[in-house]
């Protein structure tokens, strides 16, 4: 069955990566100001109650949904994800921050896609 999902169907929902290991939960879902489009999704990985978690920017590109357990796959290690672009939850990037953004699909290898989608844009504000 196909549907759509709502963004606060997807907030929340839990993480997993190919070895299914927990990475954590959808936090929030970034949309570019000027195309609508979604820029990137915000994972919420680490901490305890809230405190010490690190939020992570991942091109919606680099999510697979497994339907049967309801979350999403993405592929990175823990390990690589510790590397991966981020920010402190309270301390988020710039909106629409064209360095910043390339510097994430980069990172999951979706540069391309990016760029791609990115042609017909006025150029965003850094």
């Amino acid at each position: 069955m196909n549907t759509l999902l709502s963004t606060s169907t997807i907030r929340n929902t839990t993480v997993v990566n190919r070895q299914g290991d927990e990475l954590g939960s959808i936090e929030d879902i970034m949309l570019h100001p000027d195309s609508g489009r979604v820029e990137y999704v915000v994972l919420d990985f680490g901490g305890f109650l809230g405190i010490g978690d690190k939020l992570f920017a991942v091109p919606l590109q680099a999510f697979e949904i497994d339907r049967n357990n309801e979350r999403f796959v993405v592929d990175v290690t823990k390990d690589r994800l510790e590397d991966a672009p981020g920010f402190d939850k309270n301390n988020w990037p710039e909106t629409a921050n064209r360095e910043f953004s390339e510097g994430v699909y980069d990172f999951y290898g979706h540069r391309d896609t990016y760029l791609r989608t990115r042609v017909n844009e006025p150029a965003m504000a850094n």
